[in-house]
Formats: structure tokens, C-alpha cells, sequence
């Protein structure tokens, strides 16, 4: 038993004081100490005692009694026990303050601790133990950088000073310099290699921040091996076992968890993580008690922080979002509002604000989150969630396409994806919903029943229906559905219809049959979606039947009552419609598309105060943020100022102003609705505001244009009414003509009825009348139509029997009409309901008296028309006779002109096959005659050759009579002469047509240096050459001339007869001479002979 001995002064006596039963008023010790003046050190032991005890007064009480100004005067030679009181004071203090949550406190506490370690430094300012206070109090505060240098300064005098070594390697590993830290402590154990247990903690722990796992777990056993009860060590290996992410590895780790709260039931970190366990096992009750003791016994920032988070997602998960809300906040504080200590908080924070409604909390938390982790897609996802209930899809949309491009194989994420893009880029919504379910194949998971819906909805609005009906039966699976699609026959005999849907029999019957008529509540939306498709696809029978099924197993499915409502309203069967919309009212006496659709009905069955008390009662349903329900209200104002009966101005303007201010409050709300866009075109229509209602009905067409499920004829029956009132009747027709065929497939009477007045009043009665028989064959019992008919058929003879020239079919056709009118009018007559239909029999009578006096009028007109149409036919039939005439007159003169042609072509075509004779007979001689020419060639090269002129005389052969030389050479200068001109005039003239007769001239005459003597004596062979010719005097050129004009008449017929000559050379004046006069030289040869 432990005991120390406080000496008795000025005796050898001594008081011993037994440590294990020291007193519990400290009041007796601290007499005997006084009294007896003991040792310091003595007060230090006993007050250490009371502290190990758990007797914190006393102890405070003994050391503060120590410390007081009369025991440092007493004992002011004593330096070193008066400083590890003070000391041991400020420790405490610096505690207290460490582990104090309330700011105030706290600061007191480390006040009263800065007291006691500066009153010890002025015992002795270089006391390495004060400074070693002072850092851990400064470390304790957060001024890590003071701490360093408080330590340092303990190091000055020691530098193996073990309490400063591991004050600096605290700071350090605070500081995050893990490696530094680490070095300390080594440097520890080599100081003191006893040291205790703890030290190797440090060891471990700076290993595991450095990633050094093995050499981490060998410290922590080591700390074991001389600590078995040490709890730190334990927890340490059951986070780095629980991190193994294996079952061994965490049934290990929770084993050494559970030791630790066996040794140590207060340790905040062993009692977290098994609260974290019984967390992920359910068991709440475990996780809350845990909690709250690691709360109550930790004072440690980060471990109370989770402890908070244990609690928080605790009620979290069992749906207390205000208590859980209140615990994630309480876990953030202990962070110091630092995400990058401890984000999960943030992360549960967020979620618990987005389901309380809390959005820009709940982004704020996120964005932090993702400060930390950016890359982290589940926050990624939450925000494009977020922001899209924020209004801002552009952030939303960047942040869903960055979680799918961070991991293209989350499925959720592409989901997430195709949801945004429904409302702005279908196809690509599509795209993404595509991509999720073959992920989801892929990974072997099944399609939810939402994804394929939702790719099937996608493709209907692309009027992809096969597509859309495949993916219906995907996500629907097997059903009573399945077999009635495509069985009209089957439908028939169940005899399913909408006047039926209150008969459950056909159900009980198919149930009777041994056929399931179960529907999943999940699969509900997709077989009304289904059948909205089939309506899509006119298999009304089997819509109805699937509406009917829905209505069987879930009776308060109203949206079913309302398609059935909409069917008997399309079937002109406003009754049932009405009474199936009271059904649906049943079940919610304040739904607004019920009571919308009720207020149009009612409209329609001309019930206009009813109408408008529905109409107000689906606005006050939705507190005025229902579009339609405002929309039909404005439609009630329209059709209130455009009512036939008599119209009040005022009234009328009223009732276009509300509609106005109406169809404006939906614009403001919702900017792209296009049917408020549309009202308002309309009321400035009505104001003749013709081009700006044009451009937003124009705008209107533009944008629905596309959508299955936005089928909008009226705004093309707008945009041509606008058409219409500005005279643009082409445009007005083609507009209606395209509304009626691609909306009404051409069976919409009112429409044909604005077509037909859009005719008449262009005046095309022929295509007015048409479209009224077209109107009156879809809708026979309308007699409107028919009087509207005798109306056109009526003006189309008044009109015609004004025109200044008419044709006789003209006005016979005109007849036929006004006899149709006066027929259609007498009908209209004499019917019995008239009144019924809005028509005056008076009105009647007198187009039936004005058609009749048309008629005979038309009748006079026809004699009239007739008669001049025989006269006009007489005259045509005269000036026919003529023209015949004429015409036989003029081919009679073509023909002999084309005789004399044939017969002039026929006479140039013999003479020249008779000319092509003579040039054979010519060659033919030329051959014969060959030998004696070579000899004329011999003796010319003789003559060449002596120096005397080439050129040969020209000589006549044969038996013609020589004339006189003086005549002959006169005659031959004339025509040298006249044949000089001819040839000068024709080598400009027809230089191009003989071209090649001249080129191959002057060939001959460059090449060939005696082609003149060969030609002279070929001519002599044959006989032609005149030998008696004088040519000495006579230049060449002339004597060309003259071989030319002088030869036979043979030779002439060649040359003209060359085929290089052209036909105007032929018929030239000077060639016309020429041949005069060879046809003179040729006729007295033949004299002379």
C-alpha cells in the first residue's frame, strides 16, 4: 500500500499518509502540509493521488493552495517543485479548455492555463518543462505554428528532450508532414527506448497516412504485444481490417471493435464504427445508443462529427428528416463547416433538404461535395435533379451529360439524362432511355417498367408507332391485353363498347373462362398509355376495352373515365360524354381536367351558364395555375362575344377584352403555350389586326407542327380565316384544303362549309358548288347546307346572265342552275321544320319567286344565245369554205413550183453525168497518147536546157478550119483582156471557193516547173493543139489566160465540172461569159468541120 511520509518539523517524527485512503476534505492534508512546512514535492504526490482518484476538487484545491503568493514566499529558494505545480496547473486548464464545447468556457479555461505557465516562467523563463506546457496549449487552441516554436524552444537546451520530441511530431502530423512526424518519433525511441506503448501508436499512425499499410499494421501489433488493453491500437487494426472490404476482414475488424469497447466502453472511435455496423444491419435502437455515449464521452471535433452523422442517418433512414436534418447540421459544426474534414454530412444534409422541399439548402450542400470529390456522380446526378425543379435545365443537363461521361455504364445516370431531355430534344431523350435499357441487359438487370414506358411514349411522339406498341408489350409482359390485340372478332363477341362501361359481365365472364384479368398497379400508366396508342391507331374497340379493364380493377383511375368521355364526345354523343365526366367528378369532385372538360361539353350541348360555372370551378380548383382551366375560360369569353343571337357592342367588347386578359395570364405563366397564343390571334383578328394575328398563327403552326400530341387544326382554320378577310382567297383555299386533309381526313362539314364560302366569294360557283354537295353527302340532314347551295347555284346565273358576252352553253348551263336553285329552294319550302333549323319560309318563297323569274329570264337569253350561235356557226362555215380554197390554191402553186424544181435538178443532173463522160473519154485519150508526150518532154528539156522560155505554143488538132491570124489573135486579146478582168474579179470573189483548185495550181506550177509543156503536148496528142498559134510575143500570164480560153470545149467542161468549184463560181457573170463564148467556139468548130 502506498504511503509517504510528511517529516514533523523540528522532530524526528514523521506523519505517514496513506495514498489509497487520503480524506475527502483536502482541508486536513493541506493543514499538515502547512503546519509541518512538508516539501513541494510532497503537495505535487498527493494532489497527482486525488487526481488519479477522480477527485478533481481536491486536486485543484491542493495545487492552487500550493501556488498561492505565501507559499511561493516561503519556499522562494525552491524553484523546480513551484514550477511543476504551476505547470501541473496549467495542464489542467489546457484540458479542461480542449474538451470544453461551450466558447466562452473554453476561453476562460485556456486564459487561466496562459496565467499559470507564464507565472512558471518567471520563476525560470528557460524551464523546458513550461515550454512544453506551453505547447500543448497552443496546440490545443489551433496555433500550430506557436506550438512548433514553444516546443523548439523546450528542445534549446535538451534536443533529446522526449516530451518536446513528441510535442513536435503532434504538430507535424497535425500539419499533415506525415514523413517529419514520423522521424520524431523514431528519434523518440531511440532517446528512450522504454518509452511507453503509446509512442509506437504515433509510429503506426503516421505509416497508415503515408500508405504504408504492412509496416502500420506491424507498429500497431507491436503497441499491442507491449499494450494488450491498449484501446487505440485496436481500433486502428479494426479500420485497417474493416478497409479490407472482404467478410474476413470485417468480421475481424469488428471483433477488434468489440474488444475495444470490452477493455474501454467510452472509446468514441470503437463505439462510431459499431454504430456504423448496426446501421447497415437495421438495428436502429443500437446505432442511437452507441451514438449518444460516443457523443457524451468524446470531445474530439472529427469523432463527435461522426457520431452526429451515425445518429443523423439513422433517422434518416426511418424517415424523421427534421431530426436527421437537425443531427447532419450538428456533424458539419463539428467540422468547423470544413467539407474537405468530413463531406458525407453534407452529402446526407442535401438529401434530407431535397425531400423537405429545402432546394438552394439542398444544391449548396452538393456543390460542396462536389468540391471534394468532384468526379463523384451521385452528386452529380442529385444536382441535375435539382436544378431541373430550379428552372435551370442548362446546368441540369451539364451535369447529368458529365455523370454519364464519368461513367458511361451507370444506367441511372443516362435515366436521369433522358428525363431532362424529354421536354427539349426527344430524339435524344430517346437515345439516352435506349442506352440505359441495353445497359441494364447488359448487366443483367431487368428494365424497370418506367424506362420502357417512357421509350415507348417517346416513340409515339415521333409517330413511330410499331416501335411504340413493342416497347408497350415489353414493359407490360404477359396479360389479358395481349389477347385482344389485333382480335376484332373476339372484341365483337365480348361486345365491348363505350356505352357499356358500366357492365363488369365481359370480366367476369373472361374470369369464368379461366383468362387473368389481373393488372399491376406499376403497369397501370402503360396500358393507358397502350391504349391512347391503339385510339392513335383507330382500334377504338380495343382502346375501349383496355379503358374498361383499367376502370374494372381501379375504379378511381379518372384519366380513364375522361379518354372514354372524349371517345362518346367524338362519337357526337354528348349525353354519355357528359355523364362519364360526373362519373370521374365522383371520384374527385375537384379535378380540373374533369371539370375542364365538363365545361367544354357544355359549351358544346349550348349550356353557356353551366359552362361557365364548371370552368370557374376548374380555375378555383388549381387556385389560378391550372393553364387549360384558364384557357377554357378564355374560350367562354370568346364564344360569349360570338354568339348568333342578337349582339350588345359593348357586351361583345367585354367579353374579348377577358378573353384577351386571360389568354395573356397563361402567356405569362407559361410563355410557350401555344393554344393561349392562338386565343390570342384570334381576339386581335377580331380587332382587324389581320398581320400580326397572321404572324402568330403562322408561329403557332410552325412550333405544333410535328407532334403527335399536339393536334392543332384550329390553327390552321385560323390562319385561313385570316386569309380570307384579306382578300387572299387562294391562299385561304389551299390553307383549308390542307387542313382538311391532314387533320379530318376531307370529312369535316364545317370546314368544307368556310371552303365553299371561300369560293363564293371568289366567284368560283362551279368549286362552291362542289364543295357544298361534298358538305350536304357528309351531312344530309343539314339543311343549311342546301339553302346555301340554291344561294350559290342562284348567284352563279344571276352573275352570268350579266356578263356583256356569254356563250350560248353558258346560258343553257345558267338555265340548269337557276332550275336547280328554284328546285332546291321548293324542297326547302316545303319542309315542315324549317324553324328548327333557322330558316324564315317567307325567305324561302321569295328565292323561290326570284329563281323563277331568273329562269324565264335565262330561257329568253338562251333563244337569244342560241340563235346567235347558228349565225355565228353560218359564218364560221363560210370562212371555213374559204380558207379551204385558199389552201388548195396555195398547194396547187407549191407543187407545180416544186415540179419545176424536180425537173431543173433532173436536166443539171444529166448534163453533169454527161460532162463526167466527156472527162473520162478525155483521160482515157490522155492515156493512150502517153509515148508521144514523153518525146514533146524530152525535146522542152533540150529547149530549157539551151536557155530559151518554157512555154509552149499553144496548137488546134483535129479538123478544125484555121481562121485568119489577125482576126484570131484580135479576138484573143479581147478575150485575154475580158478573161483578165473575169479572173482578177473572181480570185477576190470566190477566193474561198477555190481555194483548192488555186492551191493545187500553184503546186503544180512551183513543183512541177513543166506541167505547161506536159498539158501542150497531152493537147497535141489529142489531137487539140493549134499549131499555127503565135504566143512568142504574148506574156506567160497571158498566154494562160488564152490556153484557157482557147481550149477545146472538152477541157472547158472539165474545169467547170471540178468539184472544188462552188456553185457561186459556176453562176458568176464572168463565168456565165466565159461559157458563152466556148459555146460559140464550140459552134463554129462544128461549122468548119
Amino acid at each position: 500500500m502506498a504511503s509517504v511520509y510528511i517529516p514533523v518539523q523540528n522532530s524526528e517524527e514523521e506523519v505517514r499518509v496513506v495514498l489509497d485512503q487520503l480524506p475527502r476534505d483536502a482541508s486536513d492534508i493541506l493543514d499538515i502540509l502547512k503546519a509541518e512546512q512538508a516539501p513541494l514535492d510532497l503537495w505535487l504526490i498527493i494532489a497527482r493521488e486525488y487526481f488519479k482518484q477522480g477527485k478533481i476538487d481536491q486536486f485543484r484545491q491542493i495545487l492552487e493552495e500550493g501556488s498561492s503568493s505565501d507559499i511561493d514566499e516561503y519556499y522562494a529558494d525552491v524553484k523546480y517543485e513551484r514550477i511543476a505545480i504551476l505547470n501541473a496547473l496549467g495542464a489542467y486548464y489546457s484540458y479542461l479548455g480542449k474538451t470544453e464545447t461551450k466558447h466562452k468556457e473554453k476561453e476562460d479555461y485556456f486564459i487561466m492555463a496562459t496565467q499559470y505557465y507564464n507565472k512558471a516562467s518567471r520563476i525560470d523563463m528557460h524551464e523546458p518543462t513550461t515550454w512544453v506546457g506551453k505547447g500543448q496549449l497552443l496546440l490545443a487552441k489551433g496555433e500550430i505554428d506557436n506550438a512548433l516554436q514553444a516546443f523548439t524552444i523546450g528542445l534549446g537546451n535538451s534536443s533529446d528532450n522526449v516530451p518536446a520530441l513528441l510535442g513536435q511530431a503532434s504538430v507535424e502530423f497535425n500539419r499533415g508532414r506525415f514523413s517529419e512526424s514520423l522521424q520524431l518519433y523514431k528519434r523518440v525511441l531511440q532517446v528512450y527506448p522504454g518509452c511507453p506503448a503509446a509512442v509506437r501508436l504515433g509510429i503506426g499512425l503516421c505509416r497508415y497516412k503515408l500508405g504504408q499499410l504492412d509496416k502500420a499494421r506491424q507498429a500497431f501489433d507491436r503497441v499491442l504485444q507491449l499494450d494488450p488493453d491498449n484501446v487505440e491500437a485496436l481500433v486502428a487494426l479494426g479500420i485497417m481490417d474493416l478497409q479490407a472490404n472482404d467478410s474476413l476482414g470485417m468480421r475481424r475488424g469488428m471483433e477488434k471493435m468489440q474488444q475495444a469497447f470490452e477493455i474501454y466502453p467510452y472509446c468514441a472511435s470503437a463505439l462510431n464504427y459499431l454504430a456504423n455496423h448496426f446501421f447497415f444491419t437495421g438495428q436502429h435502437f443500437l446505432v442511437e445508443q452507441l451514438t449518444e455515449t460516443a457523443l457524451a464521452v468524446s470531445t474530439h471535433g472529427p469523432t463527435k462529427s461522426h457520431s452526429f452523422y451515425n445518429l443523423a442517418r439513422s433517422y434518416h433512414s426511418k424517415g424523421d428528416y427534421e431530426k436527421a436534418g437537425m443531427y447532419y447540421m450538428a456533424a458539419i459544426k463539428e467540422t468547423n463547416n470544413k467539407p474537405q474534414e468530413f463531406v458525407f454530412p453534407y452529402f446526407g444534409l442535401g438529401q434530407v433538404q431535397l425531400k423537405l422541399g429545402e432546394l438552394k439548402g439542398s444544391v449548396s450542400n452538393f456543390e460542396k461535395v462536389l468540391e471534394v470529390y468532384p468526379d463523384n456522380c451521385e452528386t452529380l446526378k442529385a444536382l441535375g435533379h435539382l436544378y431541373t425543379q430550379l428552372g435551370k435545365t442548362e446546368k441540369a443537363l451539364e451535369y447529368m451529360r458529365k455523370a454519364t461521361k464519368l461513367d458511361p455504364r451507370d444506367a441511372q445516370a443516362f435515366v436521369g439524362l433522358g428525363e431532362l431531355l424529354i421536354s427539349s430534344d426527344t430524339g435524344a431523350a430517346l437515345d439516352a432511355f435506349k442506352m440505359a435499357r441495353t445497359l441494364m441487359k447488359k448487366g443483367g438487370q431487368e428494365v424497370p417498367i418506367e424506362v420502357l414506358n417512357d421509350i415507348g411514349a417517346l416513340h409515339f411522339e415521333k409517330e413511330e408507332f410499331e416501335s411504340a406498341l413493342d416497347n408497350f408489350k415489353e414493359a407490360l409482359g404477359d396479360g389479358i391485353w395481349i389477347s385482344f390485340l389485333g382480335e376484332k372478332e373476339k372484341l365483337e363477341e365480348t361486345g365491348v363498347s363505350v356505352q357499356g362501361y358500366k357492365d363488369t359481365g365481359i370480366f367476369h365472364r373472361l374470369i369464368e373462362n379461366g383468362h387473368s384479368v389481373d393488372v399491376p398497379w406499376n403497369k397501370v400508366t402503360t396500358l393507358f398509355n397502350m391504349a391512347r396508342l391503339l385510339e392513335q391507331l383507330h382500334k377504338t374497340e380495343t382502346a375501349t376495352f383496355l379503358y374498361r379493364l383499367i376502370l374494372f380493377k381501379y375504379p378511381g383511375y379518372i384519366d380513364a373515365y375522361l379518354r372514354l368521355a372524349a371517345s362518346a364526345k367524338a362519337q357526337n354523343n354528348l349525353p354519355l360524354a357528359i355523364e362519364l365526366v360526373n362519373e370521374a367528378l365522383k371520384v374527385d369532385d375537384k379535378n380540373p381536367n374533369a371539370l375542364s372538360l365538363l365545361g367544354e361539353l357544355e359549351l358544346k350541348n349550348d349550356d353557356w351558364v353551366k359552362a361557365k360555372e364548371t370552368l370557374r370551378a376548374a380555375n378555383d380548383a388549381t387556385d389560378g395555375k391550372d393553364s387549360y382551366a384558364i384557357l377554357s375560360l378564355g374560350n367562354w369569353n370568346y364564344f360569349a362575344a360570338m354568339r348568333n343571337e342578337k349582339r350588345n357592342p359593348k357586351l361583345e367588347a367585354t367579353h374579348l377584352e377577358k378573353a384577351k386578359e386571360l389568354y395573356t395570364k397563361v402567356l405569362t405563366q407559361h410563355s410557350s403555350n401555344m393554344y393561349a397564343a392562338n386565343g390570342s390571334g384570334i381576339i386581335l383578328a377580331e380587332k382587324g389586326q389581320f398581320d400580326i394575328a397572321k404572324d402568330i398563327f403562322t408561329q403557332v403552326q410552325e412550333a405544333a407542327s410535328g407532334s403527335v400530341f399536339l393536334q392543332m387544326p384550329d390553327v390552321w382554320v385560323n390562319l385561313a380565316h385570316v386569309y380570307f378577310a384579306q382578300g387572299n382567297f387562294a391562299l385561304a383555299v389551299k390553307m383549308y384544303q390542307n387542313c382538311l386533309r391532314k387533320f379530318f381526313y376531307n370529312t369535316d362539314s364545317q370546314i368544307l362549309l368556310y371552303l365553299a364560302r371561300t369560293h363564293y366569294e371568289a366567284e368560283h360557283w362551279q368549286e362552291c358548288k362542289k364543295t357544298l354537295l361534298r358538305a350536304i353527302h357528309l351531312t344530309p340532314s343539314n339543311y343549311t347546307f342546301r339553302f346555301d347551295l340554291g344561294a350559290v347555284m342562284q348567284k352563279s346565273s344571276s352573275s352570268t346572265l350579266q356578263k356583256k358576252k356569254r356563250t350560248a352553253d353558258e346560258v343553257r348551263s345558267t338555265v340548269t342552275e337557276a332550275e336547280n336553285a328554284v328546285r332546291v329552294f321548293t324542297q326547302l319550302s316545303a319542309a315542315s321544320d324549317l324553324h328548327v333549323h333557322g330558316f324564315d319560309s317567307k325567305k324561302i318563297q321569295t328565292h323561290v319567286q326570284y329563281c323563277t323569274h331568273l329562269l324565264e329570264g335565262a330561257k329568253v337569253h338562251r333563244e337569244a344565245a342560241e340563235r346567235e350561235e347558228l349565225q355565228n356557226r353560218q359564218r364560221l362555215e363560210v370562212a371555213r369554205q374559204a380558207a379551204l380554197a385558199d389552201e388548195a390554191r396555195r398547194k396547187a402553186e407549191e407543187h407545180r413550183k416544186y415540179q419545176l424544181e424536180k425537173r431543173k435538178q433532173e436536166d443539171e443532173l444529166r448534163r453533169l453525168k454527161q460532162e463526167e463522160e466527156k472527162i473520162q473519154r478525155i483521160k482515157e485519150q490522155w492515156k493512150s497518147s502517153t509515148p508521144g508526150s514523153h518525146k514533146r518532154k524530152e525535146r522542152a528539156e533540150d529547149d530549157d536546157g539551151e536557155g530559151r522560155p518554157s512555154e509552149r505554143k499553144r496548137k488546134k488538132g483535129g479538123k478544125r478550119r484555121k481562121k485568119d491570124k489577125s482576126s484570131r489573135a484580135r479576138h484573143y486579146e479581147d478575150d485575154d483582156e475580158e478573161a483578165a478582168t473575169m479572173d482578177d474579179h473572181n480570185e477576190v470573189e470566190d477566193e474561198d471557193a477555190n481555194t483548192n483548185y488555186n492551191r493545187e495550181e500553184e503546186n503544180q506550177e512551183a513543183e512541177e516547173p513543166v506541167d505547161d509543156d506536159d498539158a501542150h503536148n497531152l493537147l497535141a496528142a489529142a489531137g487539140l493543139e493549134d499549131p499555127d498559134a503565135d504566143d512568142d510575143g504574148v506574156p506567160a500570164s497571158v498566154a494562160r489566160r488564152r490556153r484557157a480560153l482557147s481550149s477545146s470545149d472538152e477541157e472547158g467542161e472539165l474545169m467547170e465540172s471540178r468539184p472544188d468549184s462552188s456553185p457561186q463560181k459556176e453562176n458568176s457573170p464572168g463565168r456565165q461569159e466565159e461559157s458563152n463564148v466556148e459555146e460559140e467556139e464550140d459552134a463554129n468548130l462544128n461549122d468548119e468541120e
